[in-house]
């Protein structure tokens, strides 16, 4: 499986994911189309943070000062987009500095939410692309209209609606597209710290269009390392469309690498955003990081015991196990074990010692499991003649490659279905089950001839 591949430990921005998907082997002249229907232009230039070479992209306005690089001082009205391309020059006893030239950030008309779409709607490019774009887009404008409590038709995109960040946005959609990976994952995003300005004064890092964003997405946030912004709205709205969160980078055969620089420059941390791309391990299942916490317990009422597993899920548990067990003066009790993320660890851990009254918790030496990739599917079963049809969800469960390797009806759907068609509850799982392997294997036979024909097409062409 084709996997792109982030590790998010300086944030992200719109112009470091351009420069780290370039540097990562996308190719810019995919970005045409945004040159053409957008007084833009992108640049692509080889530099350094701290020893690393990485890549800068650059979105220059072509307005009247086209070939320019434009200063912004800092009363300048910003948006809640604050690029790394922030690039003034602070030589005086700061932590941080900058690049001393721009790029255009900002520049252009601001749009409100229906106007920046009409703009993507005109432009020439595959509608593949174009889907993403405007996806990426839907969650930048719930992320403002929640934060502004206005509709989403009506948000005001202030420097995320301009022509450079339009083209920040699409140009990352074509180069995702150029690469046509199958997978794209993140590590943990770190925000920075701080305090930044933006068009409604003064707020602590990450602002709050960052945080909305996050809560729509599949990957985690983190403070620090430094007190500056580095994870952007926009840079955020990508990969909350494209990237799934994993906690370290997967294994890969990696194929190519890059990094995309930030205009931030620090001391001892170099300022890049790395892209890996590779091919992830053929067959396997996919990685998942947990913790496994465990209690012994001899006087836990069975009450308390049956009802853990849905008050220990609300505080963040995936799995929760209670296996008989003999205490100290061969005493009957229980060993309670209980599956999380580690992030969750220590709220799952608080809740299970409320809930039951142990003295203690530990942690045991697990620290990942291989989890398969699952889907459900819902079809519908008319389990008598005329009756009403039922609906069963279904799990798929497969591999990395998408190799299915089990179909489970889901048993307390079916049990119902059952038991108001007065039928065997096992006749319903038999049932629901077969129809979705009927389908997957329908698909498969024409993928295998689809495969059989270009293989065909390819020999005759020889």
């Amino acid at each position: 499986m084709r996997t792109i591949a982030f590790d998010g430990r300086m944030g992200a921005a719109g112009d470091m994911i351009l420069g780290a998907l370039a540097a990562a082997g996308a190719d810019p002249d995919a970005l045409a189309p945004v040159e053409d229907a957008l007084p833009v232009r992108y640049e692509f230039e080889a530099t350094e943070r701290n020893g690393i070479a990485s890549t800068r992209a650059r979105v220059r306005h072509l307005g009247s000062d086209a070939g320019s690089t434009r200063d912004h001082s800092h009363d300048h009205d910003h948006s809640h987009d604050h690029d790394h391309s922030h690039d003034h020059d602070h030589s005086h006893d700061h932590d941080h500095s900058h690049d001393h030239e721009h790029n255009a950030e900002g520049h252009g008309p601001q749009r409100t939410y229906a106007e920046v779409i009409e703009v993507v709607e005109g432009m020439d490019i595959a509608e593949s692309v174009r889907t993403d774009a405007l996806a990426t887009f839907e969650i930048l404008g719930e992320a403002e209209s929640s934060v502004h409590g206005t509709d989403l038709e009506g948000t005001h995109f202030h420097e995320v609606g301009a022509d450079d960040a339009i083209a920040d946005v699409v140009g990352a959609c074509l180069l995702f597209d150029d690469l046509d990976a199958d997978r794209v994952v993140t590590t943990p995003l770190s925000t920075g710290g701080g305090e930044v300005d933006f068009s409604h004064g003064v707020y602590p890092v990450p602002v709050p269009a960052v945080v909305e964003i996050a809560e729509r997405a599949d990957w985690s946030l983190r403070g620090g390392p430094v007190d500056a912004e580095l994870l952007t709205p926009t840079g955020a709205a990508i990969l909350a469309h494209y990237a799934e969160g994993v906690e370290r980078l997967p294994s890969l055969r990696v194929a190519a690498s890059g990094y995309g620089a930030g205009g931030w420059t620090f001391p001892d941390r170099p300022n890049v955003l790395r892209a890996v791309v590779g091919e992830a391990e053929r067959g396997g299942l996919a990685r998942d990081d947990v913790a496994v916490l465990e209690t012994n317990l001899d006087d836990a009422a069975p009450e308390v015991l049956g009802g853990l597993q849905g008050t220990l899920a609300d505080a963040g548990a995936r799995d929760v196990s209670i296996l008989p067990a003999t205490m100290k003066k061969s005493r009957p009790g229980h060993l309670v074990k209980v599956i999380c993320k580690p992030e969750d660890a220590d709220r799952v851990a608080r809740r299970l010692a409320e809930e039951t009254g142990s003295l203690g918790v530990r942690e045991g030496g697990a620290s990942h499991r291989w989890i398969a990739d699952r889907r459900f599917e819902t079809v519908e079963l008319a389990l008598e003649k005329g009756g009403t049809a039922h609906e069963i969800p279904v799990k798929i469960a497969s591999d990395g490659d998408g190799e299915v390797y089990d179909v489970s009806a889901e048993y307390d759907d079916a049990a119902v279905a059952a038991r108001e068609a007065g039928v065997p509850v096992r006749e319903v799982l038999r049932r629901a089950e077969a129809i979705v392997r009927e389908r997957l294997d329908g698909e498969r036979r024409e993928d295998d001839a689809s495969a059989a024909a270009t293989r065909s097409g390819d020999d005759r062409s020889e």
